[in-house]
């Protein structure tokens, strides 16, 4: 590791222009970045860990902020040591992507979605390498195969929309390497990935650092990729930098009391070991006494059989169904009052759409669901409206499924005011006490969705599901796109919800951890089958499918000291669930290992 840093910033501060007056997002932030060195930088939304990027960059200026003060030196392959934050823009075009790269959070945004994924790999190449086509279009295709993506001929000529996200990160990594920079700044670049596909980008990316030598700035609110990657971390905390040290330091001894919260919040894979039931995160700051583990009930619930959902492929040119995707294939399993069933696998495997069958929001080809004593299936359009007040749903992403238009108390008094089930003097009292339930100030019920936090609007969407007094809440990725703390927050919410209301959760995810902490019982889905089902502790301390076993092999875990090697990871590439309209993939035959953890034993492609 060389002694003289790549890039040092000294002093940073951003301020940004608002109605109210300048806003400062960034004050005096300093931290040095070696060769072959990754640092990186935790914080929750809001600290300021990406406006540090993106002024390292100078692309600040586009969202409307400017450097009001401090260095940040950077060194060049030739020409020494030169000031960013005092070099005129024309040079920073030929800085960008040649020597500094950036891997963006969003992939679907940070491509071009008019153009193939060759013509934007090969952009960079020739702006900055003055390659021709034929000779930019081998690199493209080299970069595509180091980024591990399949059939990477095929790939050059497809566009984003075509790639599953997984793939299309690997594509935007694959752009940032194309230069070779001497710093490479990720900005959560794995946040919306599966476990699987983050292992392989995280290993990846850490076997592209150790070949060429770069320096990686790694921006990141998950602290176990933290402990995968990292070599330094620096701790941001509404702006500033509260703590820097050695990746072992931090995680083992931390000493500022925002490191330690963020700490104690994280979930951790094996801590609910020899544990039967789920119990809340004991929090700092929360009074521990009071956590106490979930019990649930021996009563019957919900009972799933053979639930299949498929999606035609049409074509031609009569628009005929051609083939049929087989997103939920052959489905049975059952749920207790007061307990959580989770689902949990890789996108694409089904849980989603397993999920909304359920509660007929996507109608099912076949199967049967019985939610205490009715069937489900039978009901015409007016009585399904009548049983959809015992089953709400909370969806992933807060924002999308709030009204914009709408104040927070009307959105949580809708339910209540479409069913006609409480007067119109109970109603403002019960979305009162509903604020109070999910711990949101009550001044919040004039608010829009938009004056809240992400995890603020997440809690709204929580009230709203509980207005009418479920008997079951599917929560779809509920929590996976929220910050440690307050992922934990609203965990520990539903948690608390479940033990005093009696509720079930359907709880689909594919953080291992998450789920590991809140299930009862756990159902892991691949390619819409499940394959294995059970206990929470069977499942997680006794693996039996390959599938599981190498699913929770590649969980990183938040230590330093027990790092995933790239040897670690064996995924073969997941088949299509698209097949031909005759296609009779037959049921599904479980193999009971223990008493209530069952395999599958049939042959399904893994």
């Amino acid at each position: 590791m060389l002694d003289h840093p790549i890039a040092r910033i000294e002093n940073l501060r951003v301020s940004f222009l608002t109605k109210d007056g300048p806003v400062v997002g960034v004050k005096d932030v300093s931290f040095d970045v070696n060769a072959g060195e990754t640092v990186c930088i935790v914080g929750e939304s809001g600290s300021g860990k990406s406006v540090s990027s993106l002024s390292l960059m100078r692309l600040i200026e586009y969202g409307g902020g400017t450097i009001a003060g401090g260095r940040m030196l950077f060194d060049r392959k030739e020409g020494g040591e030169i000031d960013l934050a005092q070099t005129d823009q024309s040079l920073m075009r030929t800085i960008r992507g040649n020597e500094i790269g950036m891997i963006f959070q969003e992939p679907m945004t940070a491509l071009n979605p008019v153009f193939t994924v060759g013509r934007q790999l090969a952009e960079g190449l020739r702006v900055h390498r003055g390659m021709d086509k034929a000779q930019a279009r081998a690199r493209s295709l080299e970069l595509l195969k180091e980024v591990r993506i399949p059939e990477a001929e095929r790939r050059l000529d497809q566009y984003p929309h075509e790639l599953s996200g997984g793939m299309r990160q690997r594509v935007v990594i694959a752009m940032a390497l194309a230069c070779a920079p001497r710093l490479l700044i990720a900005d959560e670049p794995t946040t919306a990935l599966d476990v699987t596909i983050q292992a392989e980008i995280l290993a990846l990316m850490d076997r592209l650092k150790r070949e060429t030598g770069t320096a990686v700035i790694f921006i990141t609110h998950d602290m176990s990729v933290v402990a995968q990657m990292a070599d330094r971390v620096v701790v941001m905390f509404r702006g500033t930098k509260v703590e820097e040290g050695p990746v072992e330091q931090i995680f083992e001894a931390p000493t500022h009391d925002y490191t330690k919260a963020l700490l104690a919040a994280v979930p951790k894979l094996g801590e609910m070991r020899g544990t039967a039931y789920p119990e809340p995160m004991k929090l700092l700051g929360h009074d521990a006494s009071a956590v106490k583990p979930i019990v649930g009930s021996e009563d019957l619930l919900l009972e799933v059989k053979g639930l299949t959902t498929r999606f035609s492929v049409k074509g031609g040119f009569f628009r005929r169904t051609i083939a049929n995707v087989h997103a939920v294939e052959d489905l049975s399993f059952t749920l207790n009052r007061g307990r959580t069933l989770s689902l949990v696998g890789e996108s694409g495997c089904g849980k989603s759409t397993a999920g909304r069958s359920i509660l007929r929001l996507v109608e099912p080809s076949a199967g049967e669901v019985d939610l205490d004593g009715v069937d489900i299936m039978a009901l015409d359009a007016a009585a399904l409206r009548r049983a959809r007040v015992d089953m709400q749903m909370v969806f992933q992403d807060p924002f999308a499924s709030l009204n914009p238009q709408m104040k927070l108390a009307d959105q949580v008094a809708e339910p209540m005011r479409n069913y006609g089930l409480v007067s119109r003097s109970e109603m403002d009292d019960r979305v009162a006490m509903l604020f109070d339930r999910v711990e949101l100030p009550r001044s919040f019920l004039r608010r829009f969705p938009h004056e809240l936090s992400g995890g603020q609007r997440q809690r709204v969407a929580i009230a709203r599901a509980l207005a009418l007094n479920p008997k079951l809440i599917v929560a779809d990725e509920a929590v996976s796109a929220l910050d440690v703390s307050v992922q934990a927050q609203v965990l520990n919410l539903m948690m608390e919800l479940q033990a005093e209301l009696g509720l079930s959760y359907l709880f689909i995810s594919h953080d291992m951890a998450v789920v590991e902490r809140v299930s009862h019982d756990v159902a892991v889905m691949y390619l819409g089958r499940i394959v294995e089902r059970g206990p929470r502790r069977a499942v997680f301390e006794d693996p039996q499918h390959p599938y599981t076993q190498a699913l929770l092999k590649a969980v990183p875990i938040a230590d330093p000291r027990r790092r995933k090697s790239e040897k670690d990871l064996n995924f073969k590439p997941i088949p299509s669930p698209i097949h031909p309209v005759d296609h009779d993939p037959g049921p599904s035959v479980y193999h009971e290992v223990t008493p209530g953890h069952f395999v599958l034993t049939s042959d399904s492609g893994y």
